[in-house]
């Protein structure tokens, strides 16, 4: 027993000893009842599998250093989302003013939330299934509902980065092959593609040499081979990733907007991989005095910083594509000019003198398309002339696939030495979605192997395998607009309840005053204040109203997608087939569905928790509990409110002892010596007896 323990203190000291059995228990570490020679359970001591439970425990793998940890939580956060979503809101909701909302909600829910799953992995040192199984056993769906979420997540964000190695690929050729539209032969005429002449050479690349989409959602039109190969080698390059382990790895009116509020906040939670499992997953590998607060304010601002800095760039790149497209336009429009003065369609008088069409700018060109417009009121439109602002070339929204693989592409042949510009755009693409995907994978495998003690390699071969066959319906010709579906709708709502559920379990059932007491100590200092009164009140009470405006958004606004038109050439929105909605509200369902499930197995004792079974044993001077079919009332139903196997020895449970009305079952034994029943033990028996 150790020499600071209280047993010990009371053996030299005169003071009268009033501690209960609870509070002696309460300062023992756990061990395993099995294991004793007193086992009065009858249960046989299984000595292979209680020393790989042992070593479990003890020899936990952990990070090679506080950098390389860092910097695997700082990969998982910063993603795809950092360079194509963040941009996009920011252009939809006001631009800088956009940073408002987000930076107010990453302080108040997303920098609390941040930090108790932090806390939480790096203290009870489990993966989600296990920590919320110790934390609160009738909620211990919050785990298997967020492998879930993993799963569904996984499954088509490792399509983007199937995607992103097939450009990548493609990028090593000069000139870029979506630099110009292809050339196909009618008869004995070569022609431009016609579908690539009404879009543009980075669009078709895009949906037909890439993708091959096909119409619409309910044209399946068969595998993409060419994705196939590239979703196998995704896959291939997660799967080696994961089995070596964790050290592989303007507007201000906007602001009133309730959407706004709601898209910020759903981007706070994807930012920080908030209720996936992959922050407690890594956390789970850090010591137990690791200052983890300061781990989650770097993170999350390094998170906003890099979004910021990824803006920035995007706009100039975007900024950059608008020049380049507003001059080709400029161009296109006035050989159109020129054709009717030739044609004597537009007369001669109506271009200012000044006008020198082989050094047509902008500005000139923008003076005669006013003066035209005035003239031919009434048969303008017939013209056929666009305005050519650059404006109008700013303000298109893309975002995600659209701003990768046709802005970002389209941009980059404007580059000099476009395919190196190329090659390094979508190398970075990869590393970020695959530093994304690790941590991903890791809210699946670290609580399945932690929880059912499967063979790390053998089951992450597996599940690979599994996804990967999943996923080929990512890969057919209508692939892109599952990869739609499945980022729209599995994993936001269900997510968000996730979250909500984690926050409820920390704060009101295990108790925020009892949390912040064992951060304390964990820590070395107690947490900001602001944390007790953001877990208690203020990040519940946001996220509640987030869930209730996304389920009034999915009632308001019918599910839909963009499918692009091959006859048209140009994207139409469709809404989703009865069929689809089906898999559209199945997969919602299957997220969510553990989170009751598991509450209706515990509440009714269909399955056990282990809150139910208490053992006293001795072993190498230390205390066991095994009591079976406690009253509610007992005073060691407190002691034990978990079972031995599930409950970490660096968090022992603390409980209050009731007073000496309680009946103890441990006062009543049938061998008073305690050598074939529980016996009873009294909080002054000296260590040299145990």
């Amino acid at each position: 027993m150790p020499k600071n323990s209280k047993v010990t203190q009371r053996e030299h000291s005169s003071e009268h000893v009033t501690e209960s059995v609870a509070d002696l228990l309460a300062h023992e570490e756990p061990v395993d009842y099995k294991r004793s020679v007193l086992n009065v359970t009858g249960e046989a001591w299984d000595k292979q599998k209680d020393g790989e439970e042992e070593l479990d425990a003890e020899n936990r793998p952990a990070w090679n250093s506080k950098l390389q940890y860092i910097l695997a939580q700082i990969g998982y956060s910063v993603g795809l989302g950092n360079v194509w979503r963040f941009p996009y809101l920011c252009q939809k909701n006001g631009g800088g003013a956009y940073l408002v909302p987000y930076l107010v909600l990453l302080i108040i829910i997303g920098l609390p939330l941040f930090f108790l799953e932090l806390a939480v992995g790096q203290r009870i040192r489990r993966g989600s299934i296990g920590v919320w199984n110790y934390i609160c056993p009738r909620l211990g769906g919050i785990g298997y509902a967020s492998c879930l979420v993993c799963f569904f997540v996984g499954l088509y964000y490792n399509v983007i980065i199937g995607w992103s190695i097939f450009y990548f690929f493609k990028s090593f050729q000069y000139p870029l092959p979506w630099s110009e539209c292809p050339i196909v032969k009618n008869g004995s005429v070569a022609v431009v593609e016609t579908e690539c002449e009404r879009s543009s050479a980075t669009t078709y690349f895009w949906y037909r040499e890439a993708l091959d989409i096909s119409n619409s959602i309910s044209e399946s039109g068969g595998l993409n081979w060419k994705m196939t190969l590239c979703l196998l080698v995704a896959w291939s390059l997660v799967g080696l990733a994961m089995i070596k382990g964790i050290q592989s790895s303007g507007k201000l009116d906007k602001m009133l907007d309730p959407q706004v509020w709601r898209e910020a906040a759903t981007q706070v939670f994807f930012a920080l991989g908030l209720g996936f499992g992959g922050v407690i997953a890594f956390s789970s590998y850090n010591k137990q005095d690791n200052n983890c607060h300061f781990d989650a304010t770097l993170v999350s601002f390094i998170n906003f910083f890099t979004s910021v800095l990824a803006t920035l760039v995007v706009f100039a790149v975007l900024g950059f594509k608008a020049n380049i497209m507003n001059e080709k336009c400029v161009v296109e429009n006035a050989e159109k000019i020129l054709g009717y003065l030739n044609t004597n369609v537009l007369s001669h008088d109506l271009i200012p003198p000044h006008v020198n069409f082989s050094h047509l700018t902008a500005k000139d060109y923008h003076e005669m398309y006013r003066v035209i417009m005035t003239v031919k009121e009434g048969h303008f439109k017939e013209l056929g002339l666009d305005a050519c602002l650059l404006e109008d070339e700013l303000d298109k929204s893309v975002q995600g696939t659209g701003l990768a693989f046709i802005a970002f592409t389209e941009a980059m042949t404007h580059f000099p030495a476009s395919p190196f510009w190329s090659v390094m755009f979508f190398l970075m693409l990869i590393n970020l979605g695959l530093g994304s995907m690790i941590g991903t994978m890791s809210g699946i495998t670290t609580p399945i192997i932690d929880t059912f003690k499967v063979r790390k390699e053998v089951f992450t071969v597996g599940c690979c395998i599994f996804a990967f066959v999943v996923g080929l319906i990512f890969v057919q010709r209508s692939g892109n607009y599952f990869v739609t579906m499945f980022d729209d709708y599995s994993a936001t709502l269900p997510l968000t309840v996730v979250v909500i559920l984690e926050n409820i379990a920390v704060a009101w059932i295990y108790g925020t005053k009892k949390f912040m007491q064992e951060l304390t100590e964990m820590l070395g200092f107690r947490p900001y204040q602001f944390y007790y009164y953001a877990w208690k009140y203020v990040s519940p009470i946001c996220m509640a109203v987030l869930m209730t405006a996304s389920i009034i958004q999915l009632g308001v606004s019918p599910p839909g997608y963009s499918a692009w038109i091959r006859e048209e050439a140009a994207e139409k929105f469709l809404f989703y087939p009865t069929w689809a909605m089906a898999i559209l509200i199945s997969l919602i369902i299957l997220a969510s569905l553990p989170l009751p499930l598991v509450f209706i197995l515990r509440q009714f004792h269909l399955v056990s928790d282990g809150s139910n079974t208490l053992s006293v044993t001795y072993k190498k001077g230390r205390m066991m509990k095994d009591i079976s079919n406690l009253e509610d009332n007992d005073e060691t139903r407190f002691i034990l409110s978990k079972v031995p196997s599930e409950t970490p020895s660096p968090m022992p449970t603390h409980r209050s002892y009731l007073g000496p009305g309680s009946n103890s079952p441990m006062e009543m034994s049938s061998a008073p010596n305690g050598r074939y029943g529980s016996g009873y033990l009294t909080a002054g028996t000296p260590e040299s007896e145990l």
